[in-house]
């Protein structure tokens, strides 16, 4: 089973390799697109390099457009059986990809999300950690589901499912977006535990408040007038 990659990277010059090194090591059959969205740090010289010597597909946006628009531009050229959203920083685990496969291997689901909320991890700013219970509260109200991590980063997806999607979004909103788009069809989201290792403001955390709240509003858009 190929899987599908796509590592949106926004001002990663820190994390960069590091991050596609632990990718390529995760023992599946992949294909591996990063989507530079308009870095100024040097992460794009970064990525041209990582192109000319490891297998990976770079692509590049001139200017930045946000995390949901570089998954919109690296979904369209992936041919995975499943694809997953893998951010460009050192926070999570790609060797989760293998429970999130035998997730859907074993319950032939088209959607699973790891959850930073099954397994114990640490809890390094409870702003963030509220945040995130928050929105994952109004997921489940509001679209009939029973998630405990929501904004996840980890979301794999069937890839014909994904594009049909039709992702419009162009921030991180985009996690609501597609969480509401499954739920209008009716499809269960399963989730397995995933690691976490969170990092602050200060070393390129780039969230806040108000990403909460267009979180919110967009999981009630989608979810009832789009």
């Amino acid at each position: 089973m190929l899987l599908s990659v796509i590592i949106p990277c926004y001002n990663e010059a820190a994390t960069v390799e590091r991050i596609v090194q632990k990718v390529l090591d995760v023992p599946v059959e992949k294909q591996v697109i990063i989507v530079d969205d308009g870095s100024t740090d040097g992460s794009r010289e970064i990525i041209r390099e990582m192109a000319g010597k490891y297998p990976l597909t770079a692509l590049f946006h001139p200017q930045n457009k946000g995390k949901g628009a570089a998954i919109q531009t690296g979904l369209a050229h992936a041919t995975g059986t499943y694809t997953i959203i893998q951010d460009a920083d050192l926070e999570t685990n790609p060797m989760n990809y293998l429970q999130l496969l035998d997730q859907v291997k074993a319950s032939g689901s088209p959607v699973v999300y790891g959850s930073r909320m099954l397994k114990r991890n640490k809890i390094y700013n409870l702003k963030y950690y509220l945040g995130g219970r928050l929105v994952t509260f109004f997921a489940n109200l509001l679209c009939n589901q029973r998630l405990t991590d929501q904004p996840t980063c980890y979301k794999m997806l069937d890839t014909n499912l994904f594009k049909d999607l039709g992702i419009e979004t162009n921030r991180f909103e985009v996690c609501s977006e597609i969480t509401a788009k499954l739920s209008v069809r009716k499809i269960r989201i399963d989730e397995v535990p995933m690691d976490y290792y969170p990092r602050d403001k200060a070393e390129g955390k780039k969230l806040g408040w108000k990403d909460g709240i267009q979180a919110i509003v967009t999981l009630f858009v989608y979810r009832f007038f789009k």
